[in-house]
């Protein structure tokens, strides 16, 4: 997937000084990232991290959906994969899009998806976008910033 990994045992660290930088994006709310894939989603959660976010990741869609839904007024963006054991994507986001309608919620697939017949096909709850994995960091970056902070 075209994701950097940090390799310092002080990642931590690193991460938590990076956040400090760009402190004005963690005001725009939380963005929660689920993929029951453990690599995707830890790179995913980092690179956004680095990039300045406040970023929960879940690997269970029951277990993102109890948290939400405790946390639903401090979530900004929702991105969560479209195949997944237990609970696909497009149930967990309707789930979510009932706490919160106003949530932005992303999609994330490795498929080719043509985003018009999509919605055409299944027009609720409104997906804002999708993300085609693999993706690059800086083209990940520039979409999310896109729906978080929109200009």
């Amino acid at each position: 997937m075209g994701l950097s990994v940090f390799t310092s045992s002080s990642h931590q660290e690193h991460e938590q000084k990076t956040v400090g930088k760009n402190a004005s994006k963690t005001d725009t709310g939380s963005i929660l990232v689920l993929d029951d894939d453990f690599d995707i989603n830890n790179m995913l959660k980092m690179a956004l991290q680095k990039h300045g976010y406040n970023v929960f990741g879940f690997m269970d869609p029951l277990l993102a959906l109890e948290h939400f839904r405790i946390n639903h007024s401090t979530y900004s963006l929702v991105i969560s994969d479209l195949r997944m054991p237990v609970m696909n994507g497009f149930e967990f986001i309707k789930q979510v899009k009932k706490m919160n309608p106003k949530i932005k919620v992303l999609l994330m697939t490795a498929f080719e998806i043509n985003e018009m017949e999509f919605t055409k096909i299944l027009p609720k709850p409104k997906v804002d976008g999708f993300i085609q994995k693999p993706i690059s960091i800086r083209k990940l970056n520039g979409i999310i910033d896109k729906y978080v902070n929109p200009e």
